[in-house]
């Protein structure tokens, strides 16, 4: 049984290393930019890793859902594989954010774009599990 879902475990415990390493940028930048909590308002530099982290973690919930949802019902290496690309997308969003405002958009839109490949394994991989495939045999 655990073998049909190391992957995704894998995949679980990398993101939310990554959501500690965003988080604690946040904790480097206050320091450097004396920004003490909870305020939020600071030099452009800080408010963009403020911000940055904050849309990670906004997304995070949904990404975990759908790439458990998509392992389980579909297939766990499509998603494993899936989940690492998204992952790799937010760091790179993370950074692009952190460096200047546009350079989240690129990586944002592909991150997007694999959140819609997990959503449309989940859809299939559900579909499939209520209505059986001998039901379009006849």
């Amino acid at each position: 049984m655990l073998h049909q879902i190391a992957w995704l475990a894998t995949v679980t415990i990398l993101g939310v290393l990554e959501q500690g390493y965003f988080a604690m940028q946040v904790i480097y930048a206050r320091r450097k930019c004396k920004v003490s909590p909870p305020g939020i308002a600071g030099p452009p530099a800080f408010e963009r890793i403020f911000r940055a982290q904050v849309n990670c973690s906004e997304y995070f919930p949904i990404f975990l859902s759908l790439l458990w949802v998509a392992g389980i019902f579909f297939h766990q290496a499509s998603a494993a594989l899936c989940g690492l690309i998204y992952l790799y997308a937010r760091y790179q969003y993370f950074s692009g954010y952190a460096w200047a405002a546009q350079g989240r958009l690129g990586p944002m839109y592909f991150s997007s774009g694999v959140l819609c490949v997990l959503t449309g394994l989940s859809v299939v991989g559900l579909f499939f599990h209520f209505v059986p495939l001998t039901f379009f045999i006849f």
